[in-house]
C-alpha cells in the first residue's frame, strides 16, 4: 500500500494493484456552488501533482458531490474513460461531464473491482438537510489490507461494523459551520475513531496550504490543531502510528502492514 497526499482532501491510494485518485482538486480556483463571494480557495504553493503530471490512474473515487470533493474544473481536465466510483450526488456531477463508467454507491453498499478490490460506502456527513455523503472502506481481498477514508464526519456508532483496519484517514481539526453545526470531526472524534477501528497507521486529511476568501470562510470556526491531536494520541497510549504527510509526499507502507484480517 502506498498513500500520497496531494493537498486538502486529495489523495492517491495505491492498493490491490490499483492506482486510485481520491477527491481531486488539481487546478485553481476552488469555488463553492459557482459563487466566488461565498467561498473561493487557491493553493498557496503550486501543486507538484497536476492533471498533466498524474501517474496512470485506474479509478477515481469521489466521496461527496460538493466542490471540494468533486471539483468540476479538475474533472474536466481528466480522461472521461477513467472509471469513477462516487456518492450518488457526485455521480450525477461526473455523468453530466461525460464520464463513461460511473458507479454510484450509497452508504453500506459495495462494489468489487477486478475481483480483488472491494469498496464499501460508509455513512458520512450530512452536508445539508437530506444530503448525506460517503466515507469509504477499501479492502484488498487478496491480502486483507484495509483502508478507511472519511474527509468530514461519520457517525462513530456505525464504524464498529467495519472491524479493524490497517490505515485510517480522517480530519483532526474540527470545523463548525453556520446552521449545520460541526460537520468535520476534530481530535475527540478522531481519537474515538482510532479506538474503534484500531488502525496501525492514522493520517490526517482535510488540511493543507490553502488561501481562502468569502463569506463562508469568515463564518467557519476551526477548533484544534495537529499538534494538539498528536499530544492527545500519545497520552491515550494508543499503538496507532501518526503519519503527517507534506503536499506531494508518499508513504510506502509495503511490507510494514500485517493485514488486519490476520490480526
Amino acid at each position: 500500500m502506498k498513500l500520497t497526499w496531494i493537498d486538502l482532501n486529495s489523495w492517491i491510494f495505491e492498493l490491490a494493484g490499483k492506482t486510485i485518485l481520491v477527491d481531486p482538486w488539481l487546478v485553481d480556483p476552488l469555488v463553492f456552488y459557482g459563487q466566488p463571494w461565498l467561498f473561493t480557495a487557491h493553493h498557496t504553493t503550486p501543486l507538484t501533482i497536476t492533471p498533466e503530471t498524474l501517474p496512470p490512474i485506474d479509478l477515481i473515487l469521489l466521496s461527496q458531490g460538493v466542490d471540494d470533493h468533486c471539483h468540476r474544473p479538475t474533472m474536466e481536465k481528466l480522461d472521461r474513460a477513467i472509471p469513477v466510483i462516487a456518492s450518488p450526488t457526485a455521480a450525477k456531477v461526473v455523468k453530466s461531464l461525460g464520464y463513461q463508467q460511473v458507479t454510484a454507491i450509497a452508504p453500506w453498499q459495495d462494489t468489487v473491482i477486478a475481483d480483488n478490490l472491494q469498496i464499501t460506502g460508509v455513512l458520512g456527513a450530512e452536508i445539508q438537510p437530506g444530503q448525506v455523503e460517503n466515507g469509504y472502506l477499501l479492502k484488498d481481498l487478496t491480502s486483507g489490507e484495509a483502508l478507511y477514508y472519511e474527509p468530514h464526519f461519520s457517525p462513530l456508532k456505525d464504524l464498529a461494523k467495519l472491524g479493524r483496519v490497517d490505515v485510517a484517514i480522517a480530519p483532526v481539526i474540527a470545523q463548525i459551520f453556520p446552521v449545520l453545526g460541526q460537520v468535520i470531526m476534530g481530535a475527540t472524534e478522531a481519537l474515538q475513531l482510532i479506538e474503534t477501528l484500531r488502525p496501525r497507521y492514522f493520517l490526517p486529511t482535510t488540511r493543507g496550504d490553502v488561501r481562502a476568501t468569502g463569506l463562508l470562510q469568515m463564518l467557519i470556526k476551526s477548533v484544534g490543531s495537529e499538534a494538539e491531536f498528536r499530544d492527545r494520541l500519545i497520552a491515550s497510549g494508543s499503538l496507532t502510528q501518526l503519519l503527517i504527510p507534506q503536499p506531494g509526499e508518499t508513504f510506502d507502507l509495503a511490507g510494514s502492514i500485517q493485514p488486519a484480517a490476520a490480526v
